[in-house]
């Protein structure tokens, strides 16, 4: 009985980068296949037969089954012996395993990494039109990651790029997700979806540098997963600005006399500063709530943003309000809370010009 056997023979284990993106992607051998031959090029170019092509794919793709198993743990993939990956081409595997598909991001960014919320990736490939064999395996790698890094101390970023040898890129945008995670931040409701991941990665290392508790321990100490509740708790302070009528007066005063001529919504402003300032400020005096930190957003968009697209301000007027507005309070001398003030608003001030989208 006769038997064909394809074999390959070598000592350098080469991944062909377009079919590992196939193979990231969930598609079986027979579709990669196809689209490895949609163009006709390749056929051409090489000389191959199609059968030659398949079994070329189906080793490829049989390589990159058993690599995963070590891309879980990237130090085991840099200091393993079995496979020889020339150094450019392994940190190419694993940042490109380790990538993921701003549309999956979105509809789990902020959700717990539970087995329920597994459970419903079916219906998030449905809706993004990943391939649920790519959707679980970047909720996976979300798992993974925020599991060895959530207790550690040090920058959080640091610990992802040392610990996963991700690009400081990719990096950044895993502490987003892994601080997410932890704080349960409301994404996903209506008012939000016009948001991007990268607004929200953006938002998360604001929050990072300035709201937790490695934005004032020491840097041995450093934690940036968990927000500082002991400046949560002092925000209450701030309500001083809106609950003293002589206060907001002063302050609505000097914003005012600074903007007038220099904002096209001046009147628009100057009718809706007491609402404005009052959103604002209770926005902070209620974060000492945990759901209230998780509506954080919500409450920027409704009290804040809504209100000003309605009366139609532009990115500029924003920016100069917000700028003036932080400023003008820190300048009151009845006001003695400027530190904590300065803390709050810089923070909150660079987070609404990111989701401020006119």
């Amino acid at each position: 009985m006769a038997l064909e056997l394809d074999v390959f023979v070598g000592n350098t284990t080469l991944i062909d980068e377009e079919v590992y993106r196939l193979w990231l992607d969930g598609h079986s051998v027979t579709d990669a296949v196809g689209m490895r031959t949609q163009s006709g090029t390749l056929l051409q170019r090489s000389g191959a037969t199609m059968a030659l092509l398949h079994s070329d794919t189906m080793d490829q793709f049989r390589s990159c089954q058993m690599l995963e198993r070590l891309l879980h743990t990237p130090h085991k993939l840099a200091n393993q012996l079995l496979y020889q990956i020339p150094p450019l081409m392994r940190a190419t595997l694993i940042e490109k395993y380790y990538e993921f598909d701003e549309a999956f991001v979105r509809e789990v960014l902020g959700k717990k990494l539970s087995k329920g919320t597994k459970k419903d990736l079916d219906d998030v490939s449905a809706k993004t039109g990943v391939t649920l064999r790519s959707c679980r395996r970047q909720f996976d790698n979300f798992k993974r990651v925020f599991k060895v890094v959530e207790e550690m101390k040090g920058a959080l970023v640091d610990n992802i790029q040392q610990h996963f040898l991700l690009s400081r890129k990719l990096s950044r945008d895993y502490a987003a997700i892994v601080f997410f995670t932890n704080n349960r931040f409301e994404t996903g409701k209506k008012k939000l979806l016009y948001l991007t991941f990268e607004d929200f990665a953006f938002c998360a290392e604001q929050l990072i540098q300035n709201w937790t508790l490695g934005a004032v321990g020491p840097q041995e100490d450093d934690m940036d997963v968990d927000l500082d509740r002991e400046f949560l708790q002092d925000l209450k302070d701030l309500k001083v600005l809106i609950s003293d009528k002589d206060l907001l007066d002063q302050h609505k005063s000097l914003v005012c006399t600074t903007l007038r001529g220099k904002i096209t919504v001046f009147s628009e402003m100057e009718a809706s500063f007491k609402a404005l300032s009052r959103g604002i400020v209770n926005i902070a005096v209620k974060l000492m709530h945990s759901k209230d930190v998780r509506d954080f957003f919500i409450d920027l968009v409704e009290k804040f943003i809504e209100p000003c697209r309605a009366d139609r301000w532009s990115h500029n007027d924003v920016r100069l309000f917000l700028t003036q507005y932080a400023n003008s309070a820190s300048a009151l001398d009845a006001f003695k809370h400027q530190l904590l003030w300065e803390r709050y608003m810089g923070t909150v001030r660079s987070c609404v010009l990111k989701m401020y989208h006119e």
